[in-house]
């Protein structure tokens, strides 16, 4: 009775277990791909609970869900001998898996082939651009021809590329510090060429300034030579016309501004009032 039991416990766990090993679930984004001895012998796309032959038969799952490929950045010779260190970005999607399973097997191993295809495809295309068309309205041309390579290319794995774009171009960092150095220099140059012409214009500005000052004033003291010159013919003139008109008076005048001019309060004389400088002292103009 006992023996008899235990035949029946452990062909209720074989049972059990050859269930178990029989069943398998596809989920809603995953399809899958029985094999049998390691050759494939169903594809399943459809979500649900599904069987399959114990111990004999295995199942692969795969994504159906558009993947991303991110490769590290990798340097690229443009057309005009230009290096740019080209960053990419890619999605894909898994859309044959029977032929993804043959020449990949796994995503990882379709990771790196995808890989060397988006690399290859970038290096080849870019090597018939120079880095001005890169930066010019031909980048969207530049891209198409990319990602068109890149489909023919990953077509043979059983994989759809929806997408590449490069995401930075940029100048190795020996180059970009050689540029920035040239950048610098030329810049140094600039700057001196501009203080020199400043310098240059400053100088004309100068001379012409003091030229026209130099004329200014030596007009101005022309013209004041001859105001002050026809001022003083003019005062002799009148000087002239009031002695004619009493020379009496006139040298009474003059004698009282000899006057002025020689004595002060303080002034203090001994002398003798002769002379024809004291002509007009104790006596009345008549």
């Amino acid at each position: 009775m006992k023996k008899n039991m235990q035949f029946v416990l452990i062909g209720a766990l074989v049972l059990i277990i050859a269930l178990a090993q029989s069943v398998y679930i596809v989920q809603q984004p995953e399809q899958a791909i029985v094999l049998q001895f390691g050759n494939p012998v169903r594809l399943v796309q459809e979500p649900g609970l599904k069987f399959k032959i114990p111990f004999i038969q295995n199942v692969v799952f795969y994504d159906k869900r558009l993947l991303n490929l991110e490769p590290p950045a990798q340097e690229v010779v443009l057309k005009d001998k230009k290096r740019l260190d080209v960053d990419t970005f890619s999605r894909y999607r898994i859309v044959e898996p029977l032929t993804f399973y043959k020449t990949v097997r796994n995503e990882y191993q379709a990771q790196n082939r995808l890989q060397e295809i988006v690399n290859s495809s970038a290096r080849n295309v870019l090597a018939t651009f120079t880095l001005k068309e890169l930066l010019s309205e031909k980048r969207t041309e530049i891209m198409k021809k990319i990602s068109d390579a890149v489909k023919n290319d990953a077509a043979q794995l059983g994989v759809e590329v929806a997408d590449v774009r490069i995401r930075r171009a940029d100048l190795p960092i020996q180059v970009s510090q050689a540029i920035n150095d040239r950048m610098k220099t030329e810049r140094i140059r600039e700057a001196k060429g501009y203080r020199a012409d400043g310098e240059k214009t400053a100088q004309e500005i100068r001379a012409t300034a003091d030229k026209t000052a130099t004329i200014t004033i030596a007009t101005a003291e022309k013209e004041a030579q001859q105001i002050k010159g026809d001022g003083d013919k003019k005062a002799t003139e009148i000087w002239t016309n009031a002695t004619n008109a009493d020379p009496e008076f006139y040298a009474f005048y003059r004698s009282l501004e000899a006057y002025r001019n020689s004595f002060d309060e303080e002034t203090s004389m001994v002398l003798a009032p002769e002379g024809e400088f004291f002509n007009y002292f104790g006596r009345s103009l008549k």
